[in-house]
This record gives C-alpha cells, structure tokens and sequence, in this order.
C-alpha cells in the first residue's frame, strides 16, 4: 500500500529537520529529540515514521542524493564530461554542510561491517557511480579523439576515493583542507591523466 499524502508529508518534515539538526550538530550529537522537537512531535513519533536513529540518518543521505538533482533536468546527475563539473560542484555544495558529511563518512565507513544496514544503500551507490563515471571516460575520450586507455575503471574508482578520502580530511582538519578546491584538483589530475597519461613514477627516480 502507498503511503498516505499525509504521512508523505511528515516524513518530509522530519528529513527537512533531520537534515538540519545533523548539519548543524553531526550524527551523533544531533538526537532523535532534537528532531522530533523540531517538528513537533514526540521522539516515538519519529520512531514511528523510521523505526531507529540509524535508519533515519540512511533516509537522510537518500533525502540529501534526491535534493542534489532537484534543480537538474531529469532529477539526475549529468553524464558525459558534464558530470566531472557536477562532482566538483558537489565538493563545494558539501563544503557547506559538514554535519551531513559527517553522516556520510560515518555510516559509509560503519557499512563494511557484517550485517550493517547500510550495506547494501553503499554499494549500490559505488557501483552506480563508477558506471557512470565509466561512460563518462567514454564519451569524453570519443569526443577528444583519445584512445580509450586501460585505465578508465581505475580512474573512475579513484575519483570516488578521493572525494571521499578528502572529505575525511576535511572533518578532521577544516582549517587545513579546502574540500571544494583539493577536490577540484584531484578531479581534473585523474580526468587529465586518463586523457593523456603522463610518465611512470619510475622516470622521477634519481
């Protein structure tokens, strides 16, 4: 059965606040009391709508993806070499919202773990995205007249790492790392290396 419009409409609230309780507090700070205080219900209402803290936090991340593409056409990310502007983009947006971040880091590291409820939200979005960035590599490589080289899965793969290895950084130290500029040069070194891939380590030896 679908959801009631009503109950469509609560669950909206209670990401909206969520969303900004733990953007401003973080994951663990932010409590399902703040939330529900924000809304104006109790904290078993809110266990009502999503049955735990945790769950609430993955529906948050879902909320945060769909709230990414709003403005986009097709409420999707861009393919094509579009797309490597839209994970820049993304890198600056993120600068702006740390706590949501927090969530991110926190719950993508927690997710290896066996049984994580958060598992299977994880490794959809990483496959999605490296298949994505992959045809990217494609298009970008046909249209630059390059011979696609080996290194497109890898490179695909490493632009994800990045993002989120910078992110990481960025929590532990903001005042040192600049989330949106490191990752725009990561971004451009991976995409320049595919296009045309420089010297071996080995050539920098002495």
């Amino acid at each position: 059965m679908r959801p009631r419009p009503a109950t469509l409409r609560k669950r909206t609230e209670i990401l909206k606040a969520a969303v900004e309780i733990f953007g401003n507090k973080g994951s663990t700070n932010g409590t399902l009391a703040d939330v529900a205080e924000q809304v104006g219900m109790t904290h078993a209402g809110v266990l009502h709508h999503f049955g735990s803290k945790q769950n609430l936090l993955l529906e948050v991340l879902a909320y945060r993806d769909q709230a990414d593409v709003q403005d986009l056409d097709e409420k999707h990310i861009p393919g094509g070499p579009e797309l490597f502007l839209h994970l820049v983009r993304t890198a600056f947006m993120n600068a702006q919202r740390p706590g949501i971040v927090q969530a991110y880091t926190v719950l993508s590291a927690e997710s290896i773990t066996d049984d994580h409820p958060a598992r299977d939200y994880f490794e959809e979005r990483y496959t999605t995205l490296r298949r994505e960035i992959t045809e990217a590599f494609h298009e970008l490589c046909t249209a630059q007249g390059v011979t696609e080289p080996s290194t497109v899965a890898a490179a695909a793969a490493s632009i994800l790492a990045v993002m989120d290895g910078l992110q990481l950084q960025w929590l532990l130290h903001p005042d040192v790392v600049d989330l949106g500029p490191a990752s725009e040069f990561a971004i451009r070194a991976i995409v320049n290396a595919v296009l045309s891939e420089g010297p071996s380590l080995e050539s920098h030896r002495d």
